[in-house]
């Protein structure tokens, strides 16, 4: 049976492609980057006047990439895992975790790093929810004699933890190249995505 298009997850790169190329076509990509980008500094501090309202840049940063392969990354985890949470979840679904996603990760990096006066860019974050929802609801449980309710929170324990080890070596390479991986975001918005996967396959069929 054909399913419908991910009409919501090709929206999504749309926008992201299209916000790029027009701010490298201004020659924005870096105004664009300190405006719309979450500071966790801007928390507390006095944001800079051309700046966005830091409550909305976790969204707006979504929007923002450092380059092609920044941007490509991105594109290829948000179409690949979108797609098929959206089969399962439907486009509220879709975009109900990509947002708590956004904010999810705007929330980890600001734990990590409350004083940062650095930009955060990318969707990496709102991708990692989808990511995280694709790992439940596609990924393989081992047989276990413990309780379902157990059995799906030790799952989730494990994925989390995966993940972890995955951004903290992106981290420590990055690191020595001499570039920053927002990590702690990657961490944040995955394991919302994780924690958000049955309450919304559940309420998509809460009717049937």
């Amino acid at each position: 049976m054909r399913t419908a298009p991910p009409k919501m997850t090709i929206a999504l790169c749309v926008a992201t492609v299209a916000s790029y190329f027009v701010l490298s076509a201004l020659g924005s990509l870096d105004m664009a980057a300190v405006a719309g980008g979450f500071v966790p500094a801007r928390v507390s501090e006095m944001p800079a006047t051309f700046a966005l309202p830091v409550w909305l840049t976790p969204l707006s940063a979504t929007l923002l990439h450092g380059g092609l392969l920044h941007l490509s990354f991105n594109l290829v985890m948000l179409y690949y895992c979108g797609r098929e949470d959206e089969v399962a979840l439907g486009r509220a679904g879709v975009i109900t975790l990509y947002v708590v996603g956004a904010y999810a990760a705007a929330a980890a990096q600001y734990a990590a790093s409350p004083h940062s006066p650095v930009p955060m860019i990318g969707a990496s974050g709102a991708v990692s929810a989808l990511v995280g929802a694709y790992a439940m609801l596609y990924g393989q449980r081992r047989p276990s004699k413990l309780s379902p309710e157990v059995a799906r929170w030790l799952h989730i324990a494990w994925l989390a933890a995966a993940w972890l080890a995955v951004q903290l070596l992106l981290g420590l390479v990055s690191h020595m190249q001499g570039m920053a991986i927002a990590w702690a975001a990657h961490v944040g918005g995955f394991i919302a995505g994780l924690v958000l996967a049955r309450p919304l396959l559940r309420w998509r069929y809460r009717k049937a």
